[in-house]
């Protein structure tokens, strides 16, 4: 076997390890439990789910969010669902305005309702612009869910519910939020929509 096929191997193993870890931790999976039942609640009521995160956990924001408005195994009806990580002009006209640190939290503002729930991305735990956003989360009664590395970060101790992929290895904290994402979204799905 060459270089590449053992690299690719070390690597599949590390992801699934993380995911692995994850999987084995109960008090872990009940935290994502009551995600799932905020996030269920947060739709069935007529709320919108919003996403952001910056670089990669921008487009892994923009993908969970597309699972809901789209299709995640099946056909159904749209759910509400937002990536503030997607609007470029609103991206842009923010940050010149007023700051990077506040692309987010202004987006929501303007968009959010107490009851709806803010997922923010962030591998860290500390990037300001996910900070900032869950703050604003917090001052509207929306609720706040952080998906973060093995640290957490300032997120750990500022929002409502906090998913802390076992790493601190950026790629595998990213394979770890979008397999709990997917799965998040599968049962939003199966709950509001079930098959006949």
């Amino acid at each position: 076997m060459n270089d590449h096929a053992d690299l690719l191997r070390q690597r599949l193993l590390s992801s699934a390890q993380v995911k692995q870890r994850l999987a084995e931790d109960d008090q872990a999976l009940e935290q994502l439990a009551e995600v799932a039942r905020v996030l269920v609640e947060c739709v069935r009521a007529g709320g919108t789910v919003f996403f952001c995160g910056n670089g990669g956990s921008a487009t892994d924001a923009e993908h969970m969010s597309g699972e809901l408005l789209g299709r995640f195994g099946y056909d159904r009806p749209s759910m509400p669902s937002y990536c503030l990580s997607s609007n470029v002009s609103a991206l842009t006209a923010i940050s010149n305005d007023y700051s990077f640190d506040m692309v987010f939290a202004r987006q929501l503002s303007g968009l959010g309702k107490p009851g709806d729930v803010l997922v923010g991305l962030s591998t860290s735990g500390n990037s300001p612009n996910v900070v900032r956003a869950v703050e604003q989360a917090q001052q509207m009664g929306v609720v706040s869910v952080a998906f973060t590395g093995a640290g957490g970060g300032k997120l750990a101790g500022l929002a409502d519910h906090v998913l802390l992929a076992p790493s601190d290895e950026t790629p595998r904290v990213q394979e770890c939020h979008m397999a709990v994402g997917h799965t998040l979204c599968e049962i939003v799905e199966r709950e509001l929509h079930p098959q006949e």
